[in-house]
């Protein structure tokens, strides 16, 4: 799918993954509620770059192994990944969605 459309799919897609992280329906819609205004922005911040980087190395890998083109599947796998920016707080990008999301209620 070409990165001329991911702004327009994007609601959707995250729509879905977070119904498959368990996220309850209201804070769903709350989130996509909030997506009405869109801004884009490169990013300077070598942290990002490093994880963005290491999770493209492995679900490249991922996908070699397990030999599985469902993203949905792979998301929910690479999610459960330490990651370093999250080691002070909940190590992995499905702990720290789910502590955000116990947070909001």
């Amino acid at each position: 799918m070409p990165a001329s459309t991911l702004l327009a799919r994007f609601p959707a897609t995250l729509h879905t993954h977070l119904q498959a992280h368990g996220v309850g329906r209201d804070y769903v819609e709350l989130e996509l509620a909030e997506m009405n205004e869109v801004r884009t922005a490169k990013t300077a911040s070598r942290s990002v770059l490093g994880v963005m980087n290491e999770f493209k190395f492995l679900a490249e890998v991922e996908t070699q192994f397990v030999n599985e083109h469902d993203l949905l599947s792979l998301s929910l796998r690479l999610a459960e990944t330490p990651c370093s920016p999250l080691y002070k707080r909940h190590i992995s990008p499905d702990r720290e969605l789910a502590a955000i999301v116990r947070s909001h209620r």
